[in-house]
């Protein structure tokens, strides 16, 4: 036990990672090679961190969910190698619905950012300052997240999807596309995001079609989905478009005129 860290000595810890001053560990704590803690962080029971890490001063990792049906179930908080989670983040850990709550590999939480009980980070996802994820959401991969973004739980987003700063976040996001305006809006296609990830000028003109199909070219959603089944190529950017939408029971995004 060091004067300036309590570090239970149940925690099963790589040999080199390195512990920042009054940082605190509880017992049934994991955390990988090469992770780097800074000072002044809190990482609870439950906690699962990968290799090469990097958690700033103030975050507090694992906490018990703030969920009032939270019956001090065991369960997790995951954490993926190579991810940088900043200043005074909280993540709290899972209930018996899931289990545990995730953060996938290279993602990068900026400061202030909650992640509640739960919810499902994937890989590959940047999440801006004081961005507030409730329960339960599912953020796929490669999704970027402006600050000051609310997600009501429950939602789901799309992979390679943008979500503008200041947004609330009610309907489900859709894969590929910018999110904005209040209400939130499509606002189009992620061409800039697709494009920096390897996507061809042929592929994001796909992509848009579809959503040309769905958000501007028909005012019916069961009809925009049977007609872009039809007269759309078949590619597997537009049959992920389809069952996402199918399967958003929460409804998604408005289009650009209130679709």
């Amino acid at each position: 036990m060091s004067t300036l860290r309590q570090i239970d000595a149940r925690a099963r810890i790589a040999e080199n990672v390195e512990i920042g001053a009054f940082t605190t560990i509880y017992g049934d704590v994991e955390i990988g090679e090469g992770t780097w803690i800074g000072p002044n962080t809190v990482i609870m029971d439950g906690a699962r961190i990968g290799r090469n890490c990097r958690i700033f001063p103030g975050a507090v990792i694992s906490a018990i969910p703030q969920d009032l049906k939270f019956d001090g179930e065991i369960t997790t908080t995951e954490i993926g190698d190579n991810t940088t989670i900043r200043e005074c983040c909280t993540i709290n850990r899972g209930t018996r619905d899931r289990n545990t709550t995730r953060i996938g590999q290279n993602c990068l939480l900026m400061a202030y950012v909650h992640i509640a009980h739960d919810s499902l980070i994937g890989n590959n996802c940047i999440i801006a300052n004081s961005a507030n994820i409730a329960g339960h959401v599912v953020i796929e991969d490669w999704v970027v997240i402006e600050g000051v973004v609310a997600i009501q739980q429950f939602i789901c987003i799309g992979q390679h999807s943008f979500v503008a700063g200041g947004s609330l976040v009610r309907k489900n996001v859709p894969p590929y596309v910018k999110a904005a305006r209040e209400p939130l809006s499509y606002a189009g296609v992620n061409t800039v995001g697709l494009r920096r990830r390897g996507f061809t000028n042929e592929i994001v003109a796909h992509i848009e079609d579809v959503y040309r199909m769905i958000y501007v070219h028909n005012s019916n959603m069961g009809r925009a989905l049977h007609a872009a089944e039809l007269e759309l190529p078949n590619t597997p950017e537009k049959d992920f478009i389809l069952e996402f939408i199918r399967k958003s029971d929460k409804g998604i995004i408005r289009g650009p005129q209130g679709i």
